[in-house]
């Protein structure tokens, strides 16, 4: 998923002297909801319409209010849920990517759901909520994450002789040394700049990419774990020709599967889609799996990438909108974002929903063991910002410099970001 990222300083500009606590609407209960209107901001192409269409019944039917969803873009969002989390009537629930919700919660712009969390969300993977929190207090409540997945092409594993999926790290890479072999496909289709790919990799290391120094964050990149984590890049990157200085969307790599000439991708699961939506023939050749990792009991680590929902800290109705979060992140409706777009599943409760979705299936292993977010702290979205220093590392590991040198060229610039407040 394409997505914004905010710079911590830009937020915490805006939303000076935000008072988190809000005035709250002082009803109690259903009762004293009813004919009211509550606005709800999600992003392009996050609320599926079948969810969409029940949560809103479900929540007029218990409160007798209405919700409006209003579809916002990505491409500037942060400069426009900057202004409208300063204002006296800004929406009422908002969704914020991941790693940006700890910048907001540090300008003091959003609500406590530290009770609600309790309530509703108490058998929730730690790792889905990690993200949600900030100083130990809960400021925004996981919708839906997703990790990635190998989506690869059956019919080009069949002409390989492969059959069955492999358990381990070592075993995918005899499946794409055979073929690289015994078909012209490319095994794998994978550029240099995988950032998110790369991410979980650290994840599985054990590598942090920030440390403290002092009182203040800089760049681990340095890390021999990170290191470790690059070299098992580098390791899938040679199974693939495309560019060491481009992303995944650059071209966009479901485009690239569609053509029907490449073994797998590392993807998410929402990418099946696009495929079959440049190519539908290719819908009947696509399968997933797990990332496998070292070891065949622990998969390959994995970004969770996704999504919060989060009260404005200056709602006026911040009671009407905790019912709606019990309504939209109710067992029910959590499993039909799961079944209507491939989500991971954030609890165990949500299993049987993922069985009936392939990719969400092939990702709920990583996620549970496996899974983590990028530092989570207000100063790491201006490190991601454009043009991102970590993938510039990554290129120049691919090309021939030693992981230490490559990060001691992009260190700097890390630092100078980390240092912005």
């Amino acid at each position: 998923m394409k997505r914004g990222l905010i710079a911590a300083t830009a937020v915490a500009g805006m939303l000076v002297g935000v008072a988190a606590c809000g005035s709250g609407d002082g009803n109690a209960g259903a009762d004293g909801f009813q004919g009211k209107k509550l606005t709800v901001w999600v992003m392009s192409g996050s609320n599926p319409a079948q969810w969409t269409k029940q949560v809103s019944a479900q929540f007029r039917k218990k409160t007798g209010a209405t919700v409006e969803f209003k579809v916002q873009q990505w491409n500037g969002i942060q400069q426009k849920l900057s202004t409208a989390l300063s204002e006296d009537t800004p929406p009422d629930v908002v969704e914020i990517g991941n790693t940006q919700t700890a910048a907001y919660a540090k300008a003091g712009a959003l609500a406590d759901l530290g009770d609600l969390k309790k309530q509703i969300g108490a058998d929730w993977n730690d790792a889905f909520n990690k993200a949600a929190m900030v100083d130990g207090k809960q400021y925004a409540l996981p919708w839906y994450a997703g990790n990635r997945v190998v989506m690869y092409n059956k019919k080009i594993w069949a002409q390989a002789g492969l059959k069955g999926i492999p358990k381990t790290r070592g075993e995918l890479f005899e499946d794409l040394a055979a073929i690289k072999k015994k078909t012209d496909a490319e095994p794998l289709y994978l550029p240099g700049q995988n950032w998110y790919f790369f991410d979980g990799l650290t994840i599985g290391t054990g590598a942090d990419l920030v440390r403290k120094q002092g009182g203040t964050w800089v760049s681990n990149l340095g890390d021999p774990k990170v290191a470790k984590a690059m070299d098992v890049y580098r390791q899938y990157q040679s199974f693939s020709t495309a560019p060491k200085n481009k992303d995944e969307a650059t071209p966009q790599q479901a485009d690239v599967f569609a053509k029907g000439k490449t073994g797998a991708i590392i993807a998410m699961g929402y990418e099946a889609a696009e495929a079959v939506k440049t190519n539908p023939a290719i819908k009947q050749d696509i399968g997933f799996f797990t990332i496998p990792g070292e070891t065949a009991d622990k998969p390959e680590g994995v970004f969770l990438g996704g999504s919060n929902f989060a009260v404005a800290g200056m709602g006026k109705n911040q009671e009407l909108a905790k019912e709606f979060l019990k309504i939209a992140l109710s067992k029910q409706n959590d499993a039909q974002m799961v079944k209507e777009s491939g989500w991971t599943p954030k609890s165990p409760a949500l299993a049987a929903a993922a069985e009936e979705n392939p990719a969400a299936a092939a990702a709920a292993p990583a996620a549970a063991k496996s899974g983590g977010t990028t530092p989570l702290i207000p100063q790491w979205a201006a490190v991601e910002n454009v043009p991102n220093p970590i993938k510039s590392y990554m290129t120049a590991v691919l090309g021939g410099k030693s992981p230490a040198a490559a990060a001691k060229d992009v260190e700097a610039d890390i630092n100078a970001r980390l240092a912005k407040q």
